[in-house]
């Protein structure tokens, strides 16, 4: 009797696992059909008027009335990125995103003793765009490519002044003068403005920044673009080469954009959401404005989107290496 009771016992806790593997997927989806019921947030690590500002809101827009609630967008900026990720992540909510270019954090482990955030909680939920990066110059500089600048600095060296955004593009350039055995000294700011005001008037002599950010300097004849820093040429400079094609493919940093979510939400409602995010790019309106502000779109799935930025940590990696950094653990 007693070998009969277990017996039915563990048919029965068989029978109640296999409900719940039959019950989960539905729950999943149906939470999927439902969601959104409130509100909904972007958390961005930028101010107003960035690319990444602009092309948020513009989603924002379009995907309130796809999902019949509103869409906010809240900037955060600062503290490296971290005051954005950090208020995404105590959020703990799925109906608050973090809107982000991911090269705002993928060299974090590299750049701070100790993370105060899980990197495991910024989870992939949708690719939106790249944001072209540029290798700009003063006009007066009597250079017209990288291999001229480089050569530059080998004969100049402690003479020329670099300045960047901060996180990945940084990192790389910093591993890039490592291997190269390059003396050209970083100048810190906190304005990107001042930055390329001073980039403009001679006063550093190379910048790493958005297109969008350096173009009103190039279109006044003041600053030049030797290279941009993506894997392909950017539509709205089609001359200028990548720093791959102009030899030093050590250089190529990705500008990706895209969509976070907490961790635990379920792949059905990620794929609906990745799914609304495509059918949104391909509003004439949202090409046209990204394609202004040198952004190109590039929508794709969680898992197109988290396979390209592990590729970003791992050439993160590999520079850590170079420099002598072990990961903040």
């Amino acid at each position: 009797m007693r070998s009969m009771k277990r017996s039915l016992s563990i048919l029965a806790a068989g029978f109640a696992a296999a409900l719940a593997v039959l019950v989960a997927p539905s729950q999943a989806q149906t939470q999927s059909q439902t969601w959104p019921q409130r509100t909904v947030k972007f958390i961005l690590p930028l101010g107003p008027g960035a690319g990444v500002d602009i092309s948020a809101r513009l989603f924002a827009d379009r995907l309130s009335k796809r999902w019949g609630q509103p869409v906010v967008v809240e900037n955060r900026p600062g503290g490296d990125g971290i005051v954005a990720i950090t208020a995404f992540i105590s959020a703990r909510d799925d109906h608050t995103f973090l809107v982000t270019p991911s090269s705002a954090f993928t060299a974090h482990p590299f750049l701070h003793e100790k993370l105060p955030y899980d990197p495991r909680d910024l989870s992939p939920v949708a690719r939106i765009s790249n944001t072209i990066v540029a290798v700009a110059v003063p006009t007066s500089l009597p250079v017209n490519s990288v291999a001229e600048l480089v050569a530059m600095a080998r004969a100049q060296p402690g003479k020329l002044n670099w300045a960047t955004i901060t996180g990945m593009f940084d990192f790389v350039f910093s591993g890039f003068l490592k291997k190269n055995s390059l003396d050209i000294a970083k100048v810190p700011y906190r304005d990107t403005v001042q930055a390329l005001n001073d980039l403009a008037e001679g006063r550093i002599q190379l910048m790493l920044s958005a297109i969008a950010i350096v173009r009103p300097q190039v279109q006044a004849g003041k600053v030049k673009m030797i290279a941009v820093t993506s894997s392909q040429r950017a539509p709205v400079a089609p001359d200028i080469p990548t720093v791959s094609e102009a030899g030093f493919p050590d250089l190529t940093v990705e500008g990706l954009v895209g969509l976070f979510g907490p961790r635990d939400m379920p792949d059905v409602l990620r794929d609906r959401i990745a799914a609304d995010i495509r059918a949104a790019a391909s509003d004439p309106i949202i090409v046209e404005r990204l394609a202004a502000t040198a952004q190109v779109l590039n929508p794709g799935t969680a898992a197109e989107f988290g396979a390209a930025v592990d590729a970003q940590k791992a050439q993160a990696a590999a520079v850590g290496q170079l420099l002598g950094i072990k990961p903040a653990q």
